[in-house]
């Protein structure tokens, strides 16, 4: 085999390096923890994003721009179910990222990490080692795209974005959505969930006041009920005073369809409680003591203490 010809190399790192270039305007440093700064893109002039788990308060947060320019900033609004939080900088300076459509991102495609842990931007070259339809993290926030990286996690990172060779954004780097994988949120979920932070400060979010964990069912109910599943969700803690409860439920029924959709992952009847269906009402279907037992529930809205 020939070795490869040094202006391959040459073009391919020139290539990188004005992509880096064009970009790094857009990545800050984000002081809001303790020892070093984290990282975020800037979204609009002023605004910018950021990972979550990295803004550890709410007051007394700065952020470093790429000229070294350090501003005030103040928390916008958080959700830790997505892991974007969303600040506003006092003064509305700085170069908005140039962002790239989710589906560009495929399998094996180099990749650039960009972080703002010091005073300069730093970078990390890896690949998208896999991507996937919409998921649930284990918060239960949707993510519209799944994107996992495999690139080096520096100290720092977080916040960061992940931009292809052109010096596009792919989406917005974190590690606190998977133990010891580097995962990157889509931008088409960055903007989502970014303009609900920022005009209501918080992400609405249906809820019924439901402990819930899978049971396998009997085959003999599951035939006579011409169930689709084998598997439902029993019930094993209600919220007093919340929408079930006020529904009727008890203690031991098992939920097998909602909004008669079939149910047998807490994280499915958490993707049917989105915030347009607050105060809406939908059938619950459930067994009780094997026999079936139609519902209809209103739909509340989840308490300020679950998002965060």
């Amino acid at each position: 085999m020939s070795p490869t010809p040094p202006s391959v190399l040459q073009s391919l790192s020139d290539d990188l390096t004005r992509a880096v270039e064009a970009t790094a305007p857009s990545v800050v440093a984000i002081h809001a923890r303790r020892r070093i700064p984290s990282s975020g893109i800037l979204w609009r002039p002023g605004v910018v994003v950021a990972a979550h788990h990295t803004i550890q308060r709410d007051e007394r947060i700065t952020v470093t721009l790429h000229d070294g320019t350090v501003v005030g900033a103040s928390l916008a609004g958080r959700d830790a179910t997505t892991d974007i939080a969303i600040l506003r900088l006092e003064q509305e300076t700085g170069t908005p990222a140039t962002v790239s459509a989710d589906t560009d991102a495929k399998v094996g495609q180099l990749v650039l990490a960009l972080g703002m842990p010091g005073p300069a931007v730093t970078a990390a070259l890896g690949v998208v080692s896999a991507t996937g339809g919409e998921w649930r993290t284990w918060h239960g926030g949707r993510i519209d795209r799944f994107i996992r990286l495999d690139v080096a996690i520096h100290d720092g990172f977080s916040g960061g974005p992940a931009i292809d060779a052109s010096g596009r954004v792919i989406g917005l780097n974190t590690s606190g959505l998977a133990r010891a994988s580097a995962m990157t949120i889509p931008w088409s979920t960055v903007e989502r969930v970014g303009e609900q932070l920022l005009s209501a400060g918080r992400v609405r979010r249906g809820f019924i006041g439901l402990g819930l964990q899978p049971v396998r069912l009997q085959s003999d109910v599951v035939k006579r009920e011409s169930l689709p599943r084998d598997v439902g969700l029993i019930v094993v803690s209600i919220e007093e005073g919340g929408p079930a409860h006020r529904a009727g439920l008890s203690l031991g029924d098992v939920v097998v369809a909602f909004d008669g959709a079939p149910v047998s992952d807490p994280t499915e009847l958490l993707g049917a409680l989105a915030g347009d269906r607050i105060g809406s009402t939908a059938g619950i279907r459930l067994l009780r003591g094997g026999t079936p037992v139609e519902l209809n529930i209103t739909v509340g809205e989840r308490p300020r203490s679950g998002e965060k």
